[in-house]
């Protein structure tokens, strides 16, 4: 049984020329512009995309962006597929779109193609990642949506999107934290490498529980980082706990290195008993430190 043949070069470029109207037999004023040229069109035209992987737009750039075009106009043209006579929808430039809205232009700037449905995603999400200031977490989102909608690999991502696979997965695992922390990642209340750091630890309630003393205790990423390895070295040593110091104590060790000018370690158990050790290395080390101490 013969393999069924693919479509031949002349529909291929059929179906991705400008001049194609997908919808009916007419053809648009834009018809005589050749594929990938920029056309003017009108803005009533043009409907929002349907795939945009950002879901929020800071108002306040939104107007000082639709302040600028009103002024200037647009520089970079949107991006726009033939739906039809005279219809197109957006495939990227969402931002520079609404804003021309906003500042009441009739006319904008656009590179006209034909795509399928998941042509466009996969544009769309492709251009967000890589044009656009998006929190991890849409990130994180547009990379899962080419996975799961697309049927992109990680491999195939990785080349698509100009990014490392191991920047790709980073950014996958963090759609495992709970619905709070990738709230907070939105919303800027921590970092990404705060988010990393909290995927050291294996249930919910703990990385809420850590989540929640770094907003508490400001801690830095080495100080989240930090509990992380004390879980493991605790859990290897079967539940005795190592010598990990909370953050009050390690700002205490800071103040008495810098009193001293030397090396200082602070040892305490759970209980709260311990010691605190000043390593000198000469007499004078020691006198320096006996002056510092007052005795």
């Amino acid at each position: 049984m013969s393999k069924k043949k693919g479509l031949g070069r002349g529909l291929s470029a059929l179906l991705e020329n400008v001049e194609t109207d997908i919808t009916t037999g007419n053809q648009s004023p834009s018809a005589t512009r050749v594929l990938g040229s920029v056309a003017l069109l009108p803005v009533a035209h043009i409907e929002a995309n349907p795939f945009q992987p950002r879901s929020v737009f800071d108002e306040e750039s939104m107007v000082e962006l639709a302040s600028s075009i009103k002024e200037l106009g647009i520089i970079q043209p949107v991006t726009v597929r033939k739906m039809g006579y005279d219809r197109f929808q957006l495939i990227s430039g969402e931002r520079r779109f609404r804003a021309s809205q906003m500042a009441g232009l009739a006319e904008i700037p656009a590179y006209i193609r034909v795509a399928n449905d998941q042509a466009m995603l996969e544009m769309a999400l492709v251009e967000n990642i890589q044009r656009k200031n998006l929190d991890a977490i849409e990130v994180a989102i547009s990379y899962q949506r080419l996975i799961s909608e697309c049927d992109l690999t990680q491999e195939g991502m990785s080349e698509r999107v100009g990014k490392k696979r191991a920047t790709i997965t980073n950014y996958l695992r963090l759609l495992k934290l709970p619905p709070e922390v990738q709230m907070a990642i939105r919303q800027d209340k921590i970092s990404m490498g705060h988010a990393r750091a909290l995927l050291a630890f294996e249930s919910e309630s703990k990385i809420l529980a850590v989540y929640r003393k770094i907003l508490e205790e400001q801690l830095s990423v080495r100080e989240v980082e930090g509990i992380g390895k004390s879980q493991k070295q605790t859990k290897k040593s079967g539940g005795k706990s190592p010598n990990v110091l909370s953050f009050q104590h390690q700002k205490i060790k800071s103040e008495l290195i810098d009193l001293f000018g030397t090396k200082v370690d602070i040892k305490r158990n759970p209980k709260g008993q311990g010691k605190i050790e000043i390593p000198f290395g000469s007499d004078d080390d020691l006198q320096s430190i006996i002056d510092k101490l007052n005795i």
